[in-house]
């Protein structure tokens, strides 16, 4: 979220913030199993970025591995927010979600899409990892 909002105030690409790099592809890119961006976003949770060299994206799609912790089972789950919308997709495991008041238990094959400038926030639950493809939709830029 913080490095969005860096990046979004130098009218600069996150990746390029965080490379150096201005991303240079335009008609498609491929990342290899294992080959994503890594990228801090959340602590203990890994982010892989699935597009660092695509210029120009309409969204940030994400490979991310939520650990399992057995203290944060019963506690609140931390609520952030960012522009646009998000669509995660659960792969493996199972993820406590919460979007602003609404709870919501999600397995491998469940999705949720949503409204990403409210406040949300998932953990792992079920006692094992959770991963999931996250794509976060950017907000159209208004002239």
């Amino acid at each position: 979220t913080f490095l969005y909002r860096c990046a979004e105030t130098l009218g600069v690409d996150m990746i390029e913030l965080l490379t150096g790099e201005n991303p240079h592809l335009t008609g498609y890119t491929v990342i290899k199993q294992g080959a994503g961006l890594p990228i801090k976003r959340r602590k203990s949770f890994e982010y892989y970025h699935l597009a660092a060299n695509f210029k120009n994206k309409l969204a940030e799609p994400f490979l991310v591995k939520a650990p399992y912790h057995e203290e944060e089972q019963n506690i609140p789950i931390h609520l952030s927010t960012h522009e646009g919308q998000e669509f995660d997709y659960i792969l493996k495991g199972s993820m406590r979600f919460v979007h602003e008041n609404h709870v919501e238990e999600l397995t491998a094959g469940d999705s949720v899409f949503y409204d990403s400038s409210r406040g949300h926030g998932m953990i792992a639950t079920g006692g094992e990892e959770c991963l999931f493809l996250a794509v976060i939709l950017k907000p159209k830029e208004t002239k």
